[in-house]
């Protein structure tokens, strides 16, 4: 399973999936072994790279039962995959059952005691985010993102993605201005994080950056932006990931324009 997990981080997702089930494949029995759903919900992680969300949708939902009797429904296994799963469903479009999941996931978190809470904590904030952005919802997206943020108060990958959430919330509500420097801190924060950290969120800066750009009459610089957005998610996760989708509509907007 470490193997699985290091093929993951490093963006092999396809290894990834295929050393993580052939793990859970070795470790089927007993019962109540926890190696086998551990390695089903790297795969589960490693399919939704791909871009395949109902494939990961699936399994997600023939572990959840998994990981609440063997960890406990509180525990954080059973949050992340909780976490998880549902920012899964939001790249469905199930974003009102995205929103109520992670919202439960934050209120566990924030009653749990364990050094991990903070962090599968902040995770679900930004599914929250994501969900009431995609549900236009974009008043209520920033604040959340504004309190996220300023709670968790670690310059790590969770800050990178609120800061992106909060860049989208301001972009859809015309304050491109604003935007645009959410996104150029967003940019500042990943290029100081690990390069291990930077696959999840391959083209998410030029994306935040080209709508921005666009919103503010810049068109050939936005242009340029969400080209490479496109070209960065197509090779780091595939023409059917949500973020290549979103990129390659941005770029068919510009060009109509």
């Amino acid at each position: 399973m470490t193997q699985a997990t290091a093929l993951y981080q490093a963006g092999d997702y396809a290894e990834a999936e295929a050393e993580a089930r052939a793990v859970a494949a070795a470790r089927s029995r007993p019962r109540d072994d926890p190696y086998a759903p551990l390695a089903l919900s790297i795969a589960a992680l490693a399919t939704d790279a791909q871009g395949r969300h109902a494939e990961a949708a699936s399994t997600y939902d023939a572990l959840l039962p998994v990981f609440g009797r063997i960890f406990g429904v509180e525990h954080p296994q059973t949050l992340q995959l909780r976490s998880n799963r549902a920012q899964t469903l939001s790249a469905l479009a199930r974003h009102v059952e995205c929103e109520e999941e992670c919202a439960a996931v934050a209120r566990a978190a924030a009653r749990g005691t364990g050094p991990e809470m903070p962090f599968i904590a902040a995770a679900a904030r930004n599914g929250l985010v994501y969900a009431l952005n995609a549900q236009g919802r974009h008043p209520e997206a920033e604040a959340l993102a504004r309190e996220a943020i300023a709670t968790h108060r670690v310059p790590d990958r969770f800050t990178l993605v609120l800061q992106l959430g909060l860049a989208r919330s301001l972009n859809a509500q015309a304050r491109h201005g604003e935007a645009l420097v959410e996104a150029e801190r967003a940019d500042e924060l990943h290029r100081s994080l690990p390069k291990e950290q930077h696959r999840p969120d391959s083209g998410a800066v030029e994306l935040a950056m080209a709508t921005a750009l666009l919103g503010l009459g810049h068109g050939t610089e936005a242009r340029t932006r969400a080209a490479a957005a496109h070209d960065t998610c197509l090779a780091a996760f595939g023409p059917d990931h949500r973020r290549t989708a979103e990129a390659r509509a941005l770029l068919d907007r510009i060009d109509g324009a």
